[in-house]
């Protein structure tokens, strides 16, 4: 049975407070906070087990090894996917994209060749495919959203053309919530022999994810929005586009054997995994990922609908404050503006001082901020352990900016 309140005791920072106040941590959809499992098995890693992994046979190494090695297994079976090597480590899915642009799309994408993309798209999906717009020639086809911040799938298979080499969309977006129908452009994209990458950054943190039901080629996730450490992460690549693929980076691990006038790569994934890698962060990540799934995502899933809801409820009764989209659906994600002068910076600064922290800015989402005409947002994000009372005190601090910047 899902219960909020001992799922609120594994994370320590909750019991904080920020200005007096205790923390209401909204801004989630940034990076998530961690449990105390993850907590202790980082701490654990560095202090009794440490040692580089694939390198030494000694008893510290082989540990090592064992473990950053069993996640590769965990995070095929929180994504789905029933061959764990599908999965390449990465940072996270700023890695996992830059990857895929670097390793597949530049040596099989010329000048005309067109990649698709919505206007959702968070930074990390748009500037590596400007580098290849910029260095090779490559059109960048943009699929606008309606008005209530949904994607129709149709719309996005209906901008693949006969040049046309790659599809790369959100399942989640970061700045509207925006719930996208993947599978349906993934299904359509590949009758017509186009491949498909899915940033899944928010969307796996947030509902149960099954990448072979999804069919997408490339499917990334990012470690430190999962309640695991920063600079551990993911992406799933299907192994006939690793076969298409050159690697992205050069040193340790990706070799078989070098010599002086020839070198032979490893097989995928170690193929495209160069250097001492992110070992404890990806230990954490391991340990984060059996927390979710021994919480069950589709609890975590219903919980976070019920917290959305509420707060929309909530948010409703304020005539003077836009929430940006009302997309059919929608994850715990949802950005908003004050009417009036005030600037969302000067609405977090005055959320922060009441001890509800939400994001401010451009959400690395520029298209989108110019598609919704607006300079910038505020945006809560909400996790497993949010509660209602925590979307009272979000109302409470907001018309608090109401009555000051009116």
């Amino acid at each position: 049975m899902f219960d909020v309140q001992t799922i609120r005791r594994d994370f320590p920072i909750l019991a904080r407070e920020v200005n007096g106040k205790p923390l209401v941590y909204l801004d989630n959809g940034a990076s998530a906070q961690k449990p105390k499992v993850v907590i202790d098995a980082i701490t654990r890693a560095y202090a009794e087990e440490y040692a580089n992994v694939h390198r030494g046979l000694h008893t510290l190494s082989n540990i090592a090894t064992e473990k950053y090695e069993a996640v590769r297994g965990t995070i095929a079976r929180f994504l789905g996917a029933a061959d764990e090597e599908e999965i390449v480590f990465t940072s996270g899915t700023t890695e996992g994209i830059n990857l895929v642009a670097y390793g597949w799309a530049m040596p099989n994408l010329g000048p005309g060749d067109e990649i698709v993309l919505s206007v959702m798209e968070h930074h990390a999906n748009i500037v590596p495919w400007h580098f290849l717009r910029e260095r090779q020639g490559v059109v960048l086809k943009w699929v606008d959203v309606d008005a209530a911040g949904n994607l129709d799938p149709q719309a996005v298979l209906d901008a693949i053309g006969p040049k046309t080499k790659l599809v790369a969309v959100t399942q989640m977006s970061n700045v509207l919530g925006t719930v996208v129908d993947v599978a349906a452009i993934a299904r359509g994209a590949r009758e017509k022999g186009v491949p498909v990458l899915v940033d899944g950054s928010q969307a796996a943190v947030h509902m149960p994810v099954n990448v072979d039901e999804i069919g997408a080629d490339f499917y990334a996730i990012t470690g430190h929005k999962l309640y695991g450490p920063s600079g551990s992460g993911a992406i799933h690549i299907r192994k006939e586009r690793m076969n298409e693929m050159r690697p992205f980076l050069g040193g340790g691990d990706m070799i078989r054997e070098v010599h002086k006038d020839s070198v032979t790569y490893n097989a995928p994934p170690m193929k495209f995994e160069a250097g001492t890698p992110g070992i404890v962060q990806q230990i954490g990540l391991g340990v984060a990922l059996d927390y979710m799934m021994g919480i069950g995502m589709a609890d975590i899933a219903a919980h976070e609908q019920a917290i959305t809801g509420y707060a929309m409820d909530r948010l409703g009764g304020l005539n003077w404050l836009q929430v940006q989209g009302r997309a059919e659906h929608r994850g715990a994600i949802f950005s908003f503006t004050l009417d009036g002068p005030a600037h969302a910076h000067d609405i977090s600064t005055v959320l922060d001082k009441k001890g509800v922290a939400v994001r401010a800015g451009q959400h690395c989402a520029g298209p989108l901020m110019d598609h919704l005409g607006v300079a910038a947002t505020c945006r809560a994000s909400f996790a497993m352990y949010n509660t209602p009372e925590e979307v009272d005190k979000l109302v409470e601090a907001l018309e608090l900016c109401h009555e000051l910047f009116a």
